[in-house]
């Protein structure tokens, strides 16, 4: 795996550097753009601080959307989540973003696209592109990137999990630490540096549950139930963004039966993606997850203001 990382950084460092030398053209929205992204592929909590920007940003009355690739939709083409849809439709991060935001979330390949779609229907407001630092075709007018603790020694895919290196993280503006990550593996010279907490908002318990998740970092869901003296008696993994089945509801009953479960518990992503087979895992706890950002007031001044010195006056 080793060469094949070598070669996948070396078609990195070229797309990089013809974008820095504008030998790759990128497009501007007449909005302004805050991307969120990571270095990694999946498992950074970009999903939740997307959330927790937005909300930070409603309770400031700025109006915004969401634009989003739409990871593992059957669908093409560019699209407003229905929040009542589908994941085969609209991808399951950006039905969850919609629903829990209650914000508009476009889908497309193309973000540029997307965001020109968003402009169209609501008018040049400010945009949250989601994963967005690698999607360099799409200008944007402040990035934040999301790092956790395995970042600081993982390797570029396809051995290790990055689809960057840690040098890339030049180009940031704010650079995020989550997961208890420490600064010193990273080049953050004159980046803003902020951190975040996330924790399981308490809720009621099957007792003696089975934990099951189709997520990038399933064993960080784990601690955080053990963090909140929640200790399951049974693991079930999938793969990130999993489609449920009746096949794996029928084999996770019979795993609740063997190890004398008292019923199960799950994150908000993988609710989505059972679909019409949620009622089937009853008693079933749906975990919410927060996350804290520290002196988020500030935080978001310097968005905000930043923003404005680069782009003009939000609308």
């Amino acid at each position: 795996m080793k060469p094949l990382s070598s070669i996948y950084g070396g078609i990195v460092a070229t797309r990089n550097a013809l974008y820095r030398r504008k030998l790759l053209s990128t497009r501007a929205l007449r909005g302004p753009v805050i991307s969120i992204g990571n270095l990694s592929a999946g498992g950074s909590g970009k999903t939740p601080f997307v959330m927790l920007l937005g909300e930070l940003l409603k309770n400031r009355g700025v109006k915004f959307d969401v634009l989003s690739r739409g990871y593992g939709r059957k669908s093409q083409g560019v699209l407003l989540v229905d929040p009542a849809g589908l994941p085969q439709q609209f991808g399951d991060e950006p039905l969850l973003i919609s629903r829990k935001l209650q914000v508009p979330v476009i889908v497309g390949e193309d973000r540029y696209q997307a965001g020109t779609f968003a402009e169209t229907r609501f008018g040049p407001q400010m945009h949250l592109l989601d994963d967005g630092f690698q999607h360099r075709a799409l200008a944007r007018d402040f990035d934040i990137v999301l790092v956790t603790p395995q970042d600081a020694t993982d390797r570029l895919l396809p051995a290790g999990r990055l689809r960057e290196p840690l040098a890339s993280l030049r180009r940031a503006d704010a650079v995020v630490l989550t997961s208890g990550a420490s600064p010193e593996p990273f080049p953050l010279e004159g980046k803003l540096v902020w951190r975040v907490r996330r924790g399981i908002i308490p809720q009621a318990i099957p007792p003696r549950p089975v934990v099951f998740c189709g997520i990038a970092r399933p064993q960080n869901f784990v601690l955080q139930l053990r963090a909140a003296n929640i200790e399951p008696v049974a693991e079930a993994f999938y793969r990130d963004h999993h489609a449920y089945t009746q096949k794996d509801v029928r084999e996770l009953l019979e795993l609740k039966h063997r190890s004398e479960a008292g019923g199960f518990v799950t994150t908000e992503k993988d609710a989505i993606n059972l679909g019409p087979y949620l009622s089937a895992l009853e008693p079933l706890s749906v975990i919410q997850v927060k996350m804290e950002l520290a002196d988020a007031a500030n935080a978001v001044d310097t968005i905000l203001r930043t923003i404005a010195e680069r782009k003009g006056r939000i609308r």
